[in-house]
């Protein structure tokens, strides 16, 4: 009986124990469950950047999983397409889609395969190619052509390649320049996506080949709703001022300004304030008359001309102003030739060639108006022969320009934008914001991951450390209690057995 007893004590406690620890990691295996995220794979988007003198290829990256409907985007890699821009191929439209295979091939090496088929790829053209088509939709059709048959080719998600308007291409550069700053949405140290009280806009001013676009926030309303575009982006709606001015851009203002001394000259040669003293080079009128900008054509369009360059800074700045129109800006708030623009107001970026030309003058770190008007001035007196010696490594055409395009931009940006000795220090002349090249074309890829489906991550059911090893532990005390109890009852059974046989 005694032995009875110390068996169904041993055996009952062993039981006991192999239950509870079950019920416990059972009970544990239940309880405090987290939420883990598997992390989302990335999207990539690939934009054409198709100028008037040269195309970009922009590759863009950002999480599947989106803030907001937007994406977090970011630029990962640029390659620049070999050759001139798209219109140049007016006549041979076959290698204006040839010349992008350089470019996407070395894209798609860079992004993973397995998500080749889901990459966003799209392109726009700008200026350049809204001049071709004024002078020849069919062309600019056969182009656009080419180019969809060679990028259709790829395994790519292609949306088309399409002219951007201008106040689609100012207002999308103004995107980009916020996003970069930070003034739409920022990382909070709560390791969150927050968006800024009260954030300052900044403005956007781009200048390429072919037009030129001011963008920004006023202080107060607009009054030309024509000039007002209106944005969502990360849950806030912005109301901005934005206008652009086709045959403004650098090269086709320069080519205007030649226009305006062939046609002013009186006798000889074409003296040109503009290029430095010494300067002479025979130059057909073909290649001037050429332009959807330039309204008027000589007779003799088939004859040269020689044209010498005087250094003369009074007379380039008086020669430029004459291709712009500011009397009919008086008395309303205005630019030049007659379109409205409110008061400049905050702080503004300024990119593409309004950047170029000051980096080479060295008048991109902060310079007074002052400082940069006798910056400019002074080099726009200096001998074609000693800029020749003094930068032998710069291209002849640049540096023949730069006087001609540094006083085009200060005239543009004083007479044209209305900016003073007060507000010009708000100018931040620069290439990139942030880490990435500004222009419309992260603009572009921001807006199109509002219409690109968000896929949440993927949900992972997961405990904490503490409680798997607790578990665990249970888990195995409840077995190991199982197999000592099963020898342990036979123990006593033969034990008590062999006990009984002696009584």
């Amino acid at each position: 009986m005694q032995c009875r007893n110390r068996k169904g004590l041993a055996v009952g406690c062993l039981i006991v124990i192999s239950t509870v620890s079950g019920v416990i990691a059972l009970i544990l295996s239940l309880v405090d469950i987290q939420t883990v995220y598997q992390p989302s794979p990335n999207k990539y988007g690939l934009v054409f950047d198709a100028g008037s003198s040269h195309t970009s290829l922009y590759v863009y990256q950002w999480p599947a999983h989106k803030e907001n409907d937007t994406g977090i985007v970011s630029q990962i890699h640029i390659c620049e397409v070999p050759g001139s821009g798209l219109s140049a191929y007016a006549d041979n439209a076959v290698q204006a889609g040839e010349v992008l295979k350089y470019c996407m091939d070395e894209a798609l090496s860079i992004i993973p395969s397995e998500v080749h088929k889901e990459t966003t790829v799209l392109l726009g053209a700008t200026a350049g190619m809204r001049l071709l088509k004024l002078q020849n939709e069919t062309k600019t059709q056969n182009i656009f052509d080419a180019v969809s048959r060679t990028l259709g080719t790829y395994p790519v998600d292609f949306q088309g390649a399409r002219i951007l308007d201008g106040t689609e291409e100012g207002s999308l550069g103004w995107i980009t320049v916020n996003y970069l700053l930070g003034t739409f949405i920022q990382y909070s140290y709560l390791n969150s996506w927050i968006h800024p009280q009260q954030a300052q806009m900044f403005g956007a001013m781009d200048l390429g080949g072919a037009s030129t676009q001011m963008t920004f926030q006023p202080a107060g309303d607009i009054e030309d709703k024509s000039t007002e575009m209106v944005f969502r982006l990360y849950g806030f709606d912005y109301s901005i001022y934005t206008h652009s001015y086709l045959c403004y851009g650098q090269d086709q203002a320069l080519k205007r300004l030649l226009v305006y001394f062939i046609e002013n000259k009186s006798s000889g040669n074409v003296k040109h304030p503009c290029y430095p003293n010494g300067y002479t080079a025979n130059i057909s009128l073909s290649s001037v008359y050429n332009s959807q900008c330039v309204l008027t054509a000589p007779d003799d369009i088939g004859a040269n001309v020689t044209v010498e360059g005087t250094g003369d800074p009074s007379g380039c700045q008086m020669a430029i102003k004459h291709i712009f129109n500011f009397s009919e800006c008086s008395p309303k708030s205005c630019s030049f030739n007659g379109i409205y623009q409110p008061p400049v107001h905050g702080e503004f970026y300024a990119f593409s060639a309004f950047y170029y030309t000051f980096k080479f003058l060295n008048l991109t770190d902060g310079q007074t108006l002052d400082i940069t008007n006798s910056s400019v001035w002074n080099f726009c007196t200096r001998d074609w022969d000693k800029l020749s010696a003094n930068f032998p490594d710069e291209n002849r055409k640049r540096l023949l320009d730069y006087c001609s395009s540094a006083m085009y931009i200060l005239t543009l940006l004083v007479d044209g934008y209305k900016f003073d000795s007060r507000t010009w220090n708000n100018i931040h002349f620069s290439k990139q914001a942030g880490n990435a090249d500004v222009g419309w074309t992260l603009g572009y890829m921001l807006n199109m991951t509002n219409r690109i489906p968000s896929e949440g991550p993927s949900l992972l059911k997961a405990h904490s450390y503490n409680l798997w090893v607790a578990a665990i532990f249970f888990i195995v005390l409840s077995v190991a209690a199982g197999l000592v109890a099963a020898p342990l009852h036979c123990y006593f059974r033969n034990a008590c057995s062999g006990q009984g046989g002696l009584a």
